[in-house]
This record gives C-alpha cells, structure tokens and sequence, in this order.
C-alpha cells in the first residue's frame, strides 16, 4: 500500500511538473516563436535544468506537440465529447473563439508557430497538415449534416464555406492580437455563419 501511494503520489507530481512545463514552453514560444525560444529559456520559467526539461520531454519538437496538443485538448473539450455534429460543431466553433479570447498567448503561439509550420524544413510541418486537415474535415462534416437536416441554405458549397469559415477564424485572431478592443472573433463568426443557416446559430 505504501509504495503504491508513494508511486500515485509520485505520477501525480511528475503530471504537474510537465503541465509548468508545458505552461512555460507555451509563454516562451509564443513572445519570441519556436525557432528563437530555447529550452533554457523554458527551463528557467519553472526552476530545472535543461536537462531537468529533457527528463519529461525527449526534444525541443516534443515539447511544442505537447503544447500544442494541450491546447487542442482544451478546445476539443469546450466542445464535447463525442464532437458534436452539424449546427452542434459551429456553435462549438464559435464557443472556442470566446474561449481563445481568454487566452491571448496561446492565440500567439498558435499564430506564430502554424505560420512558422508551413515551412518545408519546420519539424512540426506534418503535425499542422494532419491537423488542418481534421479540422478541416470535421467542419465540412458539420456543413454536410447541416444540410441533410435542412439547416444550411440551399446552394451552398460546403467545401467552400468550410475553407472560408477556417481562414476566417485563423485571420481574426491575427487581427484580434493587433487590435484585441477592436475585434470580436466570436461576433465575427456568427455574422458569417447565420446567413448561410436556416436556424439560429
């Protein structure tokens, strides 16, 4: 029973040693991008050594799919679980905009680091073309459903308005890190999505 406890108790702090660092390597990538933010940098935010971050993440590009992940955990779970399904997802959609308009730097780390992933040599390049393209499929599907349950106005491509509704929401929070007062990125999105719904968003 006591080693039990004491290995519980030792998994629990070895999880919460990893989210300060994945909380750290989040505020160092996104003020400065991956390519500048050092592991030192990370390692000194929460009192180890590089070596002490290399315990819990093998490499640099670990620790920004960690992050990264992390955050998309946290919209995944905004959302639902299941992922809901037609109108459900856009709402979820919308919902996750108010939610990044909560956090400012993970909105910047994402900014910088997807810009940064496009790049041929960049490390996480495959991880951002997985990921748009499951987002991507996933709102489609949205679209898709909406329209078999007569909720998308007729005509509508949904290839099309998938592909808008995604650069839309990547164009806002540039726009909303430049101008935070000036933009409302969840208002924005319902102004482009009520008009090609017959409900109410």
């Amino acid at each position: 029973m006591t080693t039990g406890a004491r290995t519980r108790g030792e998994y629990a702090k070895s999880a919460e040693r990893r989210q300060q660092i994945v909380d750290a390597a989040a505020e160092v990538f996104s003020s400065v991008g991956y390519r500048k933010g050092s592991l030192r940098d990370v390692a000194d935010k929460v009192g180890l050594s590089q070596a002490g971050v290399l315990h819990h993440f093998p490499s640099k590009e670990h620790l920004l799919e960690a992050v990264l992940s992390w955050r998309d955990g946290q919209t995944a779970r905004l959302m639902g679980d299941p992922l809901p399904e037609g109108v459900d997802f856009l709402r979820g959609l919308v919902r996750a905009a108010e939610y990044n308009a909560t956090t400012p730097e993970l909105v910047e780390l994402h900014v910088i680091v997807s810009a940064e992933g496009t790049s041929a040599d960049h490390p996480l390049r495959e991880y951002f073309a997985g990921r748009y393209a499951s987002v991507l499929g996933h709102t489609r599907q949205a679209f898709e459903r909406a329209a078999e349950l007569g909720q998308l106005r007729p005509g509508t491509d949904c290839a099309s308005a998938s592909r808008t509704l995604i650069a839309l929401m990547d164009g806002l929070q540039v726009q909303w890190l430049l101008a935070p007062d000036g933009v409302d990125m969840a208002g924005d999105l319902r102004r482009y999505l009520q008009p090609l719904l017959t409900v109410e968003l």
